[in-house]
């Protein structure tokens, strides 16, 4: 019980002191960090709850079950607290595609969480996937789950009441995810595949009776406490339950049901068996509960009670099998202050060294790059066919993503995710509001510099939601790291969390809990650790008070006006796609958030879109401007004339494919541009650039008037673009 207790994930000994420093307060915020998941105030008596979790470990052993046991475990989180999910997202991290074991990892996780989602019945609206050499191995699987809340108090996990009944309810308990939660706080080694049994096994059909019984048990007022049993299952549910309520909780194992014989306490005990919640029942009201999930087909029994003596005592075959204090368990866990390096490490003083400079020369016509020149149309094609940046539809359009139908916007159609939000009785006029959620993390950014690339994770992901009309609201966080004992990761953690508290304090979203998943390393054959990437994911969500008044990326009419917002942020080529890609040299700077400018064209944007004359919005991110250009085309099914101011100080190359933090591309009808202009003249002054107009079907960029750059027809990119994952999942089919 300590083992697994006082394992990393589950009490969090490295980071802990680390996360106190974000801020977790706001207007909005109804529950912040402690329970299951956090819950916003949306207005007009909608509350929605949310988190993000990560199932990193249990994925690279077997992919299917691991990605699917995490959506799971994820929905457990939100429909614990008394809100009925609605929608699910997700962040993906796999390593090169030519390797034979990332395909299998991929198509695997994919199909897991398409099999999860789909079956249970809840969309899975977006989220985000990038490949990199760094997750060979080593594969990340964040899920992210929104739900609106449908009881009138907020079920917490604290248990009260001495003498009330504990009940478990829902799935039987077995040996599957035995020691799943001290799996996921190690290393992955050569020998990490005899792990398989610590895999959990999930069930979604039950999982979605599970969901409709505690909800109806929810609303009878007679639960006073809910906890799912996640990792560590019975330990981590008795304990947390108990110490958070301040009180003890009695368990009798013979009591609980299983699906298999002859197991020990320590079966009972460290078993991960999904679908499975411990409640605290007002006594004489347990029946009434019991009967409830029977009806739906569930397990459910009285299983021990709250006592005085705050202690978790375990009972089995009449004997005492375990008597812990449940602080001791659950509060009073190692808590590791590691020592901070003074200076950057080496790797990354040396990265910082690099400039352009050091690059071929270039020309308006192109660039020699490994002996072999090419064209910027070449370059362009290029970046589009890399499948971090290329189309994620083979990925999606597995995903049930219409279900419940509140989907608004569709995956690959906007900058972030928008549901609706259906009305409630009392409030039969809140069918307006909808709700934009989105991940977002550029971990090469975070690999290059801790502290920019965790603000501009939090930066983007407030972009996104601009780029749809949302006001973001606050974040939930999946801290995927090394191993903190190294003092390079422990040093890429504390900047990364130094980096999104200062963030969300200046964009005004607060923290309202998370996941750490550290140890995210895999072993070479001469036992040198091999590290991910730091990546921070950071899942957002916005309010939109008008689901009437929302926009995508893709132009939208042939003659529109497309204006560039927030020119002053200068590009660069560290850390970029093109640099990475192309030129194959992981180095530079990441581009550094303006937090002032950042607000002011979020805020454009969003009034833009609240007044309609904006049409289509997107970011420039990965690839820079131009990619971001070809995405809107790609899009929209329209093209666009483009001619830019070239500054001769920089290079062509990082003109068209330098990366900038706070810019955003957007289109407007012909006949808003007076209006359009005098606000963006008042409000954003000399931050603006009218850039071009969409046309008919190529996307043409000329330099000063006069160098053409690139000159592409929408079918040629499109076929780069959306066909790059299944081209190379079909190369290598035989």
């Amino acid at each position: 019980m300590f083992g697994v207790m006082w394992s990393e994930h589950c009490c969090y000994k490295n980071s802990r002191p680390l996360l106190k420093q974000f801020p977790t307060e706001g207007d909005r915020i109804l529950v912040g960090p402690g329970e299951n998941a956090g819950v916003v105030d949306l207005g007009d008596g909608l509350r929605l709850a949310f988190k993000i979790e990560s199932h990193n470990h249990p994925s690279a052993v077997e992919p299917f079950q691991g990605a699917a046991t995490g959506v799971g475990g994820i929905l457990r989180d939100i429909f614990t607290m008394g809100a009925r999910p609605i929608a699910t997202l997700n962040s993906l991290r796999f390593g090169n595609l030519e390797n034979a074991r990332n395909r299998r990892l991929f198509t695997g996780v994919v199909e897991g969480i398409s099999h999860y989602g789909n079956c249970v019945g809840v969309a899975t609206v977006g989220g985000e996937i990038y490949f990199d050499p760094a997750y060979n191995g080593n594969p990340l699987v964040n899920a992210m789950a929104l739900g609106l809340m449908e009881t009138e108090d907020i079920v917490k996990s604290g248990a009260s009441g001495i003498g009330n009944p504990v009940l478990y309810v829902g799935s039987t308990t077995g040996r599957d995810g035995m020691g799943g939660a001290s799996f996921a706080s190690a290393e992955l080694t050569d020998k990490s595949m005899d792990d398989r049994p610590a895999v959990q096994v999930g069930d979604p059909f039950l999982e979605k009776s599970l969901i409709e019984a505690c909800l109806e048990a929810f609303k009878t007022g007679a639960v006073v406490a809910a906890q799912d049993m996640g990792a560590a299952g019975i330990t981590c549910s008795t304990s947390e339950m108990a110490a958070n309520g301040g009180v003890g909780i009695e368990l009798d194992l013979d009591k609980i049901p299983v699906r298999e014989t002859g197991m020990v306490p320590y079966e009972y005990l460290l078993s991960e068996s999904q679908e499975r919640m411990l409640f605290v029942a007002k006594k004489g009201r347990e029946q009434e509960l019991i009967d409830i999930f029977h009806r739906w087909g569930l397990q459910a029994v009285v299983a021990g009670e709250v006592i005085s003596d705050p202690i978790v005592r375990i009972l089995f075959k009449g004997e005492i099998a375990a008597e812990i204090p449940a602080n001791a368990l659950a509060d009073n866990t190692p808590i590791y202050h590691r020592e901070l390096l003074e200076t950057a490490p080496e790797y990354a003083q040396k990265a910082w060294q690099w400039t352009a400079e050091s690059l071929p020369d270039c020309t308006a016509e192109g660039i020699e790059i490994k002996g072999e020149f090419k064209t910027w149309n070449d370059v362009l094609l290029t970046l589009l066919d890399t499948p971090s940046i290329a189309s994620k539809k083979w990925v999606y359009r597995q995903y049930d993503h219409q279900v419940q139908n509140n989907t608004v916007m569709l995956p690959g159609g906007a900058d972030a995710a928008v549901i609706r939000i259906r009305p409630i009785e009392a409030k039969p006029d809140t069918c307006t509001i909808g709700v934009a959620a989105t991940t977002d993390c550029n971990s090469r950014y975070v690999y290059l510099d801790p502290l920019e690339g965790a603000k501009a994770a939090v930066a983007e992901a407030a972009r996104n939601l601009s780029c749809v009309g949302a006001e973001p609201l606050a974040i939930t966080d999946n801290l995927n790291f090394g191993s903190p004992e190294n003092p390079i990761g422990y040093w890429q953690l504390a900047l990364a969390c130094q980096g999104i508290s200062e963030a969300c304090r200046e964009l005004n979203t607060p923290v309202t809990g998370g996941n750490v998943s550290l140890y995210n390393e895999t072993v070479d054959s001469a036992g040198n650790p091999q590290p991910i990437y730091p990546t921070p994911v950071i899942g957002m969500v916005g309010l939109i008070p008008d689901i009437t008044k929302i926009c995508g990326q893709g132009w939208q009419k042939e003659g529109d006006l497309i204006y560039l917002l927030g020119i002053e942020n200068k590009p660069t080529l560290g850390a970029s796609e093109y640099l990475a890609n192309l030129q194959e040299i992981i180095a530079g700077k990441p581009p550094k958030v303006n937090f002032y400018l950042e607000k002011v064209v979020q805020e454009t944007c969003r009034y833009g879109i609240r007044k309609s004359w904006i049409k289509s919005a997107h970011d420039c991110a990965e690839g820079g401007l131009s990619v971001a250009l070809a995405e809107c085309c790609i899009s929209g099914e329209l093209g666009a004339e483009i001619e830019l101011n070239f500054d001769n100080k920089i290079r062509v190359d990082e003109f068209l494919f330098g990366e900038v933090a706070g810019q955003i591309i957007v289109s407007i009808s012909p006949e808003n541009q007076r209006e359009w202009e005098d606000y963006l003249n008042k409000n954003l002054v000399n931050n603006w650039s009218k850039i071009g107009q969409v046309s008919f079907n190529k996307l043409s960029i000329t330099l000063s008037g006069d160098l053409s750059v690139i000159n592409l027809q929408i079918t040629q990119m499109t076929d780069y673009w959306a066909n790059a994952i299944e081209r190379r999942l079909k190369n290598h089919e035989l």
